[in-house]
């Protein structure tokens, strides 16, 4: 016996709240296709997200620290399975479509560009008379047009939903524009979560490698308010403490566990205060409903702050950044300059996009490990192309 798709949904529609979006009621995809028997529509566009190569790549791009720094930090790929976790917690608490939640946090980064931030900041600038970059648009570029798997479609042929929830994440470091998805409409509940949990994923986590590489200190901390109310939480001493590795552990799952609390009970009670009933009711509100509490948004403000004084502005970093600019500036410019010592499958493309796209998606695609061999390649005399 098996649980088939009807059965899937029907649990969906007993399980989830009135304003968690149901399978069943997708918009569909963009080329018809027939759904399997065991699988929701949701499901089906996870298991096709995991299987691309651009999911893949992520295990060799940058969050904040350069995968050859030390096997233990977070990359990209870390990240959003982080990410994807926190959000399937929060969707579970609130009656929101797991399946749905758990596939735009899986598909959140697939744009990311090689080095991180500095990647994407550097990638816009030498895109700004060509269409620009950013991350987000890349991401849906990628799952519309890019992945080519299917002979019937381009790209991965996802459900509207996932689509919406893709072009609608937003954080403090990306702004969504979803002129071709209901634009005035806020995300789903699902989306707001993804977007949430994102926020919450890479602060806690960044904390935590910064604290591990030693660039950040128990002593640097001493400022924080989310610090000390860990500490009390879980009765450590802050001036005798010895940050090893399980006090490290200790510290960072309680405080993402104070975080995710927060959500939830902040959330229930804006979802309670509301009255929406339904997935357009809670789309049509005024505002965001999944969010921190205000006082633990000025604690985790305020951790942030310190995250980008002493973390993402330490020189090391800096570093990495200027080194990433170099490497990717330099790239694009010797393609422009000789398209024919693009791969030959690359230069296949250019007709069809444009050169300076077709530039950037390969870019783009890169890891931090090939492009920093392929610089090497290019502009090192000494080494066989």
């Amino acid at each position: 016996m098996f649980f088939n798709r009807t059965q899937l949904e029907a649990n969906e529609d007993q399980h989830l709240a009135p304003y968690g979006m149901r399978s069943k009621d997708t918009r569909g995809r963009k080329f018809p296709e027939d759904e399997p028997e065991y699988r929701t529509c949701f499901q089906r566009d996870r298991d096709r997200i995991l299987h691309t190569t651009a999911f893949r790549r992520l295990e060799y791009k940058t969050q904040v620290f350069i995968n050859y720094e030390g096997d233990y930090y977070r990359t990209r790929l870390t990240h959003t399975l982080e990410v994807t976790q926190i959000g399937r917690t929060i969707a579970r608490a609130l009656g929101a479509n797991e399946d749905l939640v758990e596939t735009i946090c899986l598909a959140h980064d697939m744009g990311h560009p090689p080095f991180g931030h500095s990647g994407e900041t550097i990638l816009a600038k030498l895109m700004k008379d060509y269409g620009g970059f950013d991350h987000n648009r890349q991401s849906l570029r990628i799952v519309t047009y890019l992945e080519n798997r299917y002979p019937e479609f381009p790209g991965l042929n996802l459900s509207w939903e996932v689509l919406e929830g893709m072009v609608k994440h937003e954080t403090e470091y990306d702004v969504s524009d979803a002129q071709d998805y209901n634009p005035n409409l806020r995300g789903s509940l699902e989306a707001q979560i993804c977007n949430v949990a994102d926020e919450l994923a890479y602060t806690a986590h960044d904390l935590d490698d910064g604290l591990r590489s030693g660039m950040l200190t128990a002593a640097m901390m001493e400022e924080i308010d989310l610090w000390h109310l860990v500490a009390g939480d879980i009765h450590i001493n802050l001036r005798d403490m010895v940050l090893n590795d399980m006090t490290r552990h200790r510290i960072i799952r309680h405080l993402i566990s104070l975080d995710v609390t927060d959500v939830v009970i902040s959330t229930s009670q804006k979802l309670h205060e509301s009255g929406v009933r339904s997935v357009d009711e809670l789309q049509r509100l005024p505002y965001n409903v999944i969010g921190f509490s205000a006082e633990m948004h000025r604690r985790n403000r305020q951790l942030k702050d310190f995250l980008y004084r002493n973390l993402y502005r330490h020189y090391r970093v800096m570093r990495m950044s200027v080194k990433a600019e170099k490497i990717i500036t330099d790239l694009f410019n010797a393609y422009r300059n000789e398209p024919r010592i693009l791969p030959g499958h690359v230069q296949s493309l250019i007709d069809e996009r444009g050169l300076e796209k077709t530039i950037c998606d390969h870019i783009a695609g890169m890891t931090d490990r090939f492009a920093i061999e392929e610089y090497q390649k290019i502009f090192d005399p000494g080494l066989l192309p």
